[in-house]
This record gives structure tokens, C-alpha cells and sequence, in this order.
């Protein structure tokens, strides 16, 4: 199977360990990714706040690309992926856009690569790889903003509660938990403007994640990720309640379950190490 990979900006820094971590999944599942050539990035998050003709211009640009290789664009990043789709459904209604040639026909499709995994792939194939099962931990799925919503614009099956990362992480064992906040924002727009806002939104996941039962929270976003990840220590300072909670890339867990070796590596990097918690689990 091929497709094409737009990594987007975040993935190669700051969250580089979820590309590597696509990357190897996607090799043990037979898939063959072709990184889009001389992309760009896609205007996320600041171009549209600021100029919608370059905010569809900076996200069309790439999508011209791919449509000569005829192959369906495979999204990682969830901001990437929204606009993205915001640009693929601008060019797909017959709208010009500035500076872009041609029309667009559709012929590269844009997903998120949850789905990608869990539709295209599928769940046999995906269990046929697990060599570990993940039955000793307990997480909630959180897919965030902006894969989910607005479904008119990410053609989301169910927005207000998505399942493929859930049936993903069931595939690999793993005791997944149902909550209500899956789809909740954790604030990632508001980390620098309102970080009283931010804190306050992701708190209520830690919290609510708890509660439901779980021990850890898997995403497919680099934002999520980040503001999941990398608060934790302020918010249990301005809590008075301190929180530790493993925060996972889902094809982090793929890449846990598939044996691959390189894992400790990807979770080295995080700012909460799960480490700790998947030894005390006997998974590494």
C-alpha cells in the first residue's frame, strides 16, 4: 500500500518522535509512505487568524502537489490536517485560489492518519503485528479539536465521538477507557495568550481522564501533546494536586506492541517520561 506523507512543521522538531514513530508503524504494516516533495508549511495556526486567501494559498499549495502523484495525502498533525481539508473543500467547490494554477479534482485525498491506520490498513493487519500485548495498561483516547470538528469540514463520521484511535488501541490490547472529553479542546491556542485558560481546560482532562479510570492518555496531535505533556508541573504547582500522567503518541503504543526497538528512544523525549510507568506495567 502507498500513500503520501505531509509530516507538517511540528514533526520535524518538537515532535519528531511521533514522524519517527508514524514512519516505523507504518513500515512493519506494510505501508509505503512518499514524503511529499517541497512541501510547505500549511499556514497552521497562525496564517489563518491573520489572512484567509493565504491561509487557503499556504495549505493549496501542497495539495497541487500532491495531487500529480494521484496518491491520498496522509496527514499526521491534526492542525495540518484541518487546513488541509479547509483547502480541500475551497478547491473541490470550483473555488479559485490566488496563485495557485489549475483545478484541483480531488484525485489526492486528504486523512488523518488515525484513520488511514484503522480504515485503509485495518484491524487485521494491525493485530497480526502485535507481538506485546498492551492489556496491562489502561488509557483514554483524545483526539482534540480538530480532527473532529466541524464535520462539514473534516467529513468526521462521528464528531462528537470519534472511535478509530479507541478501536487502534483495542486492536493492540490495550483496556481502553470511555470518557466524555475526547473531543474537548486542552486550550493549545490560548498557551501563550491566556495560560490561566489553557491550564484550567487540560487540568479538567487530567482530571476527567482519572476518573474515568485510566492511567494514561493517548493523542494524535503535537499541540496536545505538548500542552498535555509539558504542564503538568505548573498545573499541579497552581493545583496544590501534583499529576504525573503518562502522555502517548498512539503510534507510539503501535510501535510498543509491534516490538519496535527504537521506542525507549521516542518516549526519552517526552517531558513526563512514561518510562517508569511501562516498566512498573512489564512492557519494557
Amino acid at each position: 500500500m502507498e500513500a503520501t506523507l505531509y509530516p507538517g512543521c511540528s514533526l520535524e522538531g518538537l515532535a519528531r518522535e511521533y514522524l519517527e514513530s508514524v514512519e516505523a508503524v507504518s513500515k512493519s504494516l506494510g505501508v509505503h509512505f512518499h514524503e511529499l516533495e517541497d512541501w510547505t508549511c500549511c499556514g497552521s495556526s497562525s496564517a489563518h487568524v491573520t489572512n484567509d486567501r493565504l491561509a487557503v494559498a499556504l495549505a493549496a499549495r501542497n495539495l497541487a502537489l500532491a495531487e500529480k502523484t494521484g496518491l491520498d495525502v496522509v496527514v499526521p498533525c491534526a492542525a495540518c490536517y484541518q487546513r488541509l481539508k479547509v483547502a480541500e473543500k475551497h478547491m473541490l467547490d470550483g473555488k479559485p485560489v490566488e496563485g495557485i494554477a489549475g483545478v484541483y479534482e480531488g484525485k489526492a485525498r486528504v486523512k488523518s492518519v488515525v484513520d488511514f491506520f484503522w480504515v485503509n490498513v485495518g484491524e487485521k493487519e494491525i493485530r497480526d503485528r502485535v507481538r506485546k500485548s498492551l492489556a496491562a495498561i489502561s488509557p483514554v483516547s483524545y483526539y482534540g479539536c480538530l480532527t473532529a470538528r466541524p464535520p462539514k469540514i473534516t467529513d468526521a463520521k462521528n464528531a462528537e465521538n470519534p472511535l478509530e484511535m479507541d478501536c487502534i488501541l483495542k486492536s493492540l490490547g490495550a483496556n481502553v477507557k470511555n470518557w466524555s472529553y475526547k473531543t474537548d479542546c486542552c486550550g493549545g491556542s490560548l498557551t501563550l495568550t491566556r495560560p490561566d485558560i489553557q491550564m484550567k481546560l487540560t487540568q479538567k482532562l487530567f482530571d476527567m481522564a482519572e476518573e474515568a479510570g485510566a492511567d494514561c492518555i493517548v493523542v494524535a496531535c503535537p499541540m496536545c501533546h505538548m500542552n498535555l505533556d509539558s504542564k503538568q508541573k505548573e498545573i499541579s504547582q497552581e493545583a496544590g494536586k501534583e499529576y504525573n500522567v503518562p502522555v502517548f503518541y498512539f503510534s507510539e503504543l503501535m510501535g510498543l506492541a509491534f516490538g519496535d526497538p527504537a521506542v525507549e528512544k521516542w518516549l526519552g523525549r517526552h517531558i513526563v517520561d512514561p518510562r517508569p510507568f511501562l516498566r512498573s506495567k512489564g512492557l519494557i
